[in-house]
């Protein structure tokens, strides 16, 4: 008997005719690997940013719909959260001096360090209260850092976010200007206006027109970290305003 002979039509069936296709099972959601979740938002986040970031875009990537992807993460927010676990933990720590105005300067400089790396990092954190748990160690640093240099306790928290202030402005600033320059076409308004500055009403800014340029592509974040730490540490006991 030949074997197609052995095949045995479904009761209504036309004979000859495909078999229908089985219908998907409804139940639970196909199990999505958290690992390839993160990894899709990170890779979108590196290479577009915080704008291109979206639950849909997410779910359209790694084959799901974004309402099954919302049984794995509850939001956008928690997605962030769980791209920022353990970036902090890829950047060793460094061994700090034992000075904790020193120590409090090495950290704030690891810190830029670490940041400078991961700009993608900085667009996160510019939404305000998303952070790395494994980076608290910093904070923990420069508070205690602060304490022990004579501040207060208050006053360690109000100065690490100073400082915080001027790490995140000089990278958020730095990252601005990176994109702008890979625009050579563009016309550039600053500093370029100083040619045209009045030396009746912008003296000192007439004054250093020519010299702009020079005097800020040297800036030295060392440096400058270091004076605003002693600034901070100058006035210790004095309360400052919230």
């Amino acid at each position: 008997m030949a074997a197609e002979d052995n095949e045995q039509t479904a009761p209504g069936a036309t004979p000859g005719a495909p078999a229908p296709a089985k219908k998907r099972a409804v139940g639970r959601p196909r199990r999505i690997d958290p690992e390839t979740i993160v990894a899709t938002a990170r890779r979108i986040l590196e290479t577009e940013g915080v704008a291109a970031l979206s639950m849909r875009r997410v779910a359209k990537e790694v084959g799901t719909t974004p309402m099954a992807l919302y049984h794995h993460v509850r939001d956008k927010d928690e997605l962030l959260m769980l791209t920022l676990a353990g970036t902090a933990a890829t950047v060793p720590r460094p061994e700090l001096p034992a000075d904790p105005r020193d120590r409090l300067l090495a950290v704030s400089l690891h810190m830029h360090g670490t940041l400078a790396r991961m700009p993608w990092v900085v667009e996160v954190l510019s939404l305000g209260d998303l952070t790395d748990e494994g980076a608290l160690w910093m904070v923990e640093e420069i508070v205690a850092s602060g304490i022990a240099c004579g501040l207060t306790p208050e006053e360690a928290v109000r100065a690490y976010r100073t400082i915080w202030h001027c790490v995140y402005g000089d990278l958020v600033f730095r990252g601005a200007m990176e994109r702008r320059a890979a625009d050579p076409g563009r016309k550039r308004h600053f500093p370029d206006l100083l040619a045209d500055a009045d030396a009746t009403e912008l003296p000192h800014l007439a004054a250093l027109a020519g010299r702009w340029s020079e005097l800020t592509e040297d800036y030295d974040v060392t440096g400058q970290l270091g004076a605003v730490i002693d600034g901070l540490l100058g006035r210790p006991g004095r309360s400052s305003s919230p």
